[in-house]
């Protein structure tokens, strides 16, 4: 009895503490004081309908942003945006059993009922915010009960897994101060002379038909407050700046190249002497490509520069062991069975890390606190030692994993799904970049190949899981080179797509490099695009297939560039 008393104390006093943590955040930030009080009403009333809601929480993504961009010299966007997003979450039934539940067919009601976005004021103004929240809880509740009826009626010829469809997670309270001015720390003005500044030099080369610089400052402040008493308010700032130029080959063919630098602030990006010297190295570069050979399909031994092997383990390996397609009827199911087996090399570790925020002083867009269903971000090993042990996971359980470790994560208006954030691979065995290119000649002498490829840039990739269409994956180069066995010069050749499927590519993995690179970009799926940083060292592989890329059929210019003299292309 004296246990259960003790107990019973503890519990209250818990619950004592959080609220007054609530009261406290609420008095720091008025806009949270206003939503939370318009959750406990409508949660209340809500629980008097036949279909109570057992879960409430409202997501608030708050923006301010800049974006501006020039071409060949001369400004062609600048613009500023603040708004807010308001995202509505009901779950009506149990954590057993609710609206999001898929059926046996591979039907799954939930994306579209049990979440809704909508535009939201970005004054503090009580009635105008309650009348929105109010709209849409309305419109989101009927939704989530019209999805949980059909569910429980399907049911009956139904099985049920042993599985929950929402985790139980403890509440959280954490609050950063909103930033007094988000736009301070961007100078507009001058960035505008910038960007005009960085496109300017493409005007000099004729073949160049486009040329872009672009920067875009992003500062957000995100919000989430729930019915299990979570209130959290964080800050993260993003800058991305790029540039992009295409050239055309004398058979017609758009070959594009880029050049991206990140950093939270403006301030962390490099100065005009480095940016503009990189300009004129991206220029040589395409020059150079427009000679370039066409490269054949070719299978083969090949080398993953740390970018290149960076987007080749986001897409092949980290779209498969994001947890909720484990309980996709549709999805190939990579890896569900094989947790404890071995999927890679013994020296090989892979890890989801959200908690950290710079690599090599390189800042990582990956991370953040708290990700976008209230759960704290944690350091995931999802394989150790070459052995699979985890998944990264949202509130959506799968078998084995009845928790999230802090990887819901979605863009603004949008439902969480497990996602991925600073992927990280390591190796305890690696190798300098020559001993790399001796093992890659070595096995081209073996398999009696006249040369393998070395795949240096990469601009992204995309791949397949669902079980309706083969589970490939495409990786998108833009800078390819051949290695040849005989001692000739290295060789660039373009028109080449790296293709394949998971497991045999994983098994071909034979050695990595020394030298892990960042890789960073913003990865869309079923909830958006979220800002992704992979963090890998150059791969060797045994055996890599490619493709040719499909021949540009678009008619090209009839006339020169003006400026540019059609005989002598003199400017």
């Amino acid at each position: 009895m004296n246990y259960l008393r003790f107990g019973g104390h503890i519990l209250l006093l818990i619950k004592y503490i959080l609220l007054f943590n609530i009261h406290l955040i609420s008095a720091q930030d008025p806009l949270i004081g206003i939503v939370s009080d318009e959750l406990e009403r409508e949660f209340a009333r809500l629980k008097e309908e036949n279909y109570p809601p057992y879960y409430l929480s409202y997501r608030i993504d708050e923006v301010y942003s800049t974006v501006i961009e020039s071409t060949f010299g001369s400004l062609t966007q600048s613009d500023e945006y603040k708004g807010r997003i308001l995202t509505a979450t009901v779950r009506v039934g149990s954590y057993e059993l609710d609206n999001t539940h898929e059926l046996k067919n591979g039907y799954n009601l939930g994306n579209i009922s049990h979440s809704h976005g909508s535009i939201f004021p970005v004054e503090n103004d009580t009635q105008a915010l309650k009348q929105v929240i109010w709209r849409i809880t309305d419109r989101t509740y009927k939704n989530a009960v019209s999805s949980y009826s059909t569910i429980i009626s399907s049911l009956k010829k139904d099985s049920i897994e042993d599985i929950c469809d929402f985790s139980k997670e403890p509440a959280v309270n954490y609050y950063e101060p909103p930033d007094e001015n988000p736009g301070n720390e961007f100078d507009r003005a001058a960035w505008e002379e910038k960007i005009k500044k960085y496109s300017g030099p493409f005007l000099e080369e004729k073949s160049v038909l486009v040329a872009k610089a672009l920067i875009n400052y992003i500062n957000e402040r995100k919000y989430f407050i729930s019915s299990e008493g979570s209130r959290i308010a964080q800050n993260k700032t993003y800058t991305r700046l790029q540039i992009f130029a295409k050239i055309k080959a004398d058979d017609g063919s758009m070959l594009p190249l880029y050049k991206s630098y990140y950093a939270y602030k403006p301030s962390g990006l490099p100065d005009d002497e480095k940016i503009i010297e990189d300009v004129g190295q991206l220029i040589g570069k395409l020059k150079e490509l427009k000679n370039a050979s066409v490269a054949e399909p070719y299978t083969g031994p090949a080398i993953l520069s740390p970018g290149a092997a960076g987007v080749f383990f986001h897409e092949i390996f980290g779209h498969r062991v994001e947890g909720h397609r484990l309980r996709k009827k549709t999805d190939g199911h990579t890896f569900k069975s094989k947790i404890g087996e071995r999927v890679l090399p013994k020296y090989m570790d892979i890890i989801f890390d959200p908690t950290l925020d710079t690599y090599k002083g390189i800042d990582l867009f990956g991370s953040y606190k708290y990700d976008d269903q209230g759960v704290k971000a944690s350091r995931v090993i999802v394989v150790d030692k070459g052995i699979l042990n985890s998944f990264i996971m949202s509130r959506t359980p799968v078998k084995g994993f009845a928790s999230s470790n802090g990887h819901g994560r979605a863009q603004a208006g949008m439902y969480p799904v497990s996602r991925q954030s600073n992927l990280i691979v390591e190796s305890s065995s690696p190798f300098s970049d020559k001993e790399l290119r001796k093992l890659l000649i070595k096995e081209c002498k073996k398999q009696n190949k006249e040369y393998g490829y070395f795949f240096k840039e990469v601009i992204g990739g995309f791949t397949l899981t669902n079980i309706y269409a083969p589970n490939v994956f495409n990786i998108i180069p833009t800078e390819v080179y051949r290695i040849y066995v005989d001692g000739r010069p290295d060789e660039l050749v373009r028109g080449v797509e790296l293709i394949g499927t998971p497991l045999l590519m994983f098994s071909e993995i034979k050695a990595t490099g020394d030298s892990p690179e960042v890789f960073t970009g913003f990865c869309g799926a079923e909830s958006g695009n979220v800002p992704v940083t992979a963090i890998s060292p150059s791969l060797f592989v045994r055996k890599i297939e490619t493709q040719k890329k499909p021949e540009d059929e678009r008619q090209m210019p009839i006339l020169p560039r003006p400026g540019f003299n059609k005989e002598t292309g003199n400017n």
